[in-house]
């Protein structure tokens, strides 16, 4: 995820979501849970745009708990799903989906990193890449490795975040207004740093690996009011991380405000406040092997 601040962000430079927290792995799984029209609407895309085709073999890199995984498998019925990461608790979680859902046969996780090398054998027909590039080292010489185990035909799509997620009105109540922007900006102070691909076109680079692109969409994310179920769940996951992650780049009154957030009992928690929503927007980029 992902990319941007949570739920995809970490220092490291493997293509994993995770970072070895199972707080960090329910925030994987409440952004499918709660965003689920954002994640039906660009699976469904990929589907279609491979109409015509049987696809065989399908790679989700950096696939977190598996949103990405599970919605290919239940739309390529014929489809063996390859979900790699370097998280033990994230693969572990997409093992039990699939489990539950019928789908082990056809579902495998495997523990990999991709900057020590390609993780799999054989041809496959279509890669789901989403908000993990930008963690790679060497980007470039994965998407040339994509290329190569790509049959002819076959697709890649490439998900990033164009506009970061945001929950809460710009006046808050209390503290200063503008919280939620002045986090943004230091995670992305932070991220320009640690993540220098982060914001990358990946459109040119995709073409200079040798794919064809097919297309390049936006997919707005506005929810509320109402909120889907689990929302303010969501909400408290992101602010809890952002606040672990920025107490020594904010001012002291702001680290207030984000524990008076997620304090459930104050006044101003996002328990309290019938005034959330979800904005943002992702961007995903389909190309094909010629």
């Amino acid at each position: 995820m992902a990319m941007s601040g949570p739920p995809h962000a970490h220092a490291h430079v493997h293509v994993h979501h995770g970072d070895g927290e199972p707080e960090f792995a329910e925030l994987l799984d409440l952004d499918g849970e709660v965003l689920h029209s954002y994640w039906a609407a660009v699976l469904t895309w990929v589907r279609r745009t491979a109409a015509g085709t049987a696809p065989r073999r399908i790679l989700d890199l950096g696939a977190g708990t598996g949103n990405g995984t599970i919605g290919l498998a239940q739309r390529f019925g014929g489809a063996e799903v390859l979900a790699v990461d370097t998280d033990d608790d994230a693969l572990h979680r997409i093992r039990v989906k699939s489990l539950d859902l019928g789908l082990a046969e056809r579902v495998h996780a495997i523990r990999a990193d991709l900057d020590a090398g390609w993780p799999v054998t054989g041809p496959v027909d279509i890669t789901w890449a989403s908000m993990s590039l930008h963690h790679l080292a060497e980007p470039d010489r994965v998407l040339s490795q994509i290329f190569a185990a790509t049959r002819p035909g076959g697709l890649l799509a490439v998900a990033e975040f164009s506009e970061q997620l945001r929950f809460l009105p710009d006046d808050l109540g209390f503290g200063r207004p503008g919280l939620e922007t002045r986090c943004l900006a230091a995670l992305a102070d932070e991220h320009a740093h640690a993540l220098p691909d982060l914001g990358s076109d990946w459109a040119p680079r995709l073409t200079a690996a040798g794919f064809t692109l097919l297309g390049e969409r936006d997919f707005p994310i506005e929810l509320g009011p109402p909120l889907p179920d689990r929302a303010t769940d969501y909400a408290e996951h992101w602010l809890r991380r952002q606040r672990s992650r920025l107490a020594d780049r904010l001012a002291a009154d702001d680290v207030d405000a984000l524990a008076e957030l997620l304090d459930g009992h104050a006044p101003g928690s996002l328990r309290q406040r019938d005034d959330l929503r979800i904005r943002g927007c992702r961007q995903v980029i389909l190309a094909r092997r010629g």
